[in-house]
């Protein structure tokens, strides 16, 4: 493919909420050191990285399948804002701001799969 995915928009956004959520000093349990808090950093921190990895595959379906990852990633990492924000470990604020960009992402994800689907097509 062959694009520099620091320049995709998509990346751009999904890389600001993995660093926003690592400066957010969340106070996790101790008890969830190993737990959510860990699970919830791979989750966010596999959108970016599929991405990136699959900017650099041969084939736009290889590529399309990378952001169908990332997509199953960002809604994994919904999931355990949503069970942080029930267990009380972020306020409804915090976790408000992390769904709306969860939820740009996640169209933007899909819009961008449409948009090379389409190219294939071709």
């Amino acid at each position: 493919m062959g694009k520099r995915f620091e320049n995709l928009m998509i990346w751009k956004k999904s890389y600001d909420l993995v660093l926003q959520f690592y400066k957010s000093k969340i106070n996790f349990p101790s008890d969830e050191k190993y737990g959510i808090e860990n699970q919830l950093k791979r989750a966010l921190v596999s959108v970016p990285a599929n991405i990136a990895e699959g900017c650099k595959r041969q084939y736009v379906k290889e590529f399309i399948q990378f952001l169908y990852i990332a997509k199953g990633s960002l809604s994994e990492a919904r999931f355990y804002f949503m069970l942080c924000r029930d267990l009380d470990i972020i306020e409804i604020e915090m976790w408000r701001d992390f769904n709306n960009q969860c939820n740009e992402i996640e169209r933007m994800l899909e819009g961008y799969i449409k948009k090379l689907n389409k190219s294939c097509a071709k």
